[in-house]
């Protein structure tokens, strides 16, 4: 399932920069090369149905974000450290704190 949302965002984020270079902006963008066919798509050109396509794509987007996001935490919630495999003790236990045989008063215990 997360392939597939993954492969569904790969391809969401590809249309969804096309339709926006699509949309003419104050210095034409790529929306001069859409301008021949404007009665295709009413009076006021392929405007409004690039700006409505592009709410859509954008809102589907987001929900496929949120949906990959919480089934890839849910699918892959352990950590690499959980994989390792301690065989045995590899590492010997730390010696203990030698006691001091030396005359020197020890530090009075607190009452």
């Amino acid at each position: 399932m997360v392939k597939l949302l993954f492969t569904t965002q790969i391809i969401l984020a590809i249309i969804l920069t096309i339709v926006i270079l699509l949309q003419k902006s104050a210095s034409i963008g790529l929306g001069a090369y859409s301008g021949s066919n404007e009665s295709l798509f009413g009076a006021k050109g392929p405007q409004g149905f690039l700006a409505k396509l592009t709410f859509i794509l954008a809102t589907l987007f987001v929900l496929n974000t949120i949906a990959l996001g919480y089934l890839y935490n849910k699918a892959y919630n352990r950590s690499v450290v959980d994989k390792v495999q301690i065989e045995g003790n590899p590492l010997p236990p730390p010696p203990a704190p030698a006691q001091e045989q030396s005359g020197a008063p020890k530090a009075p215990s607190t009452p």
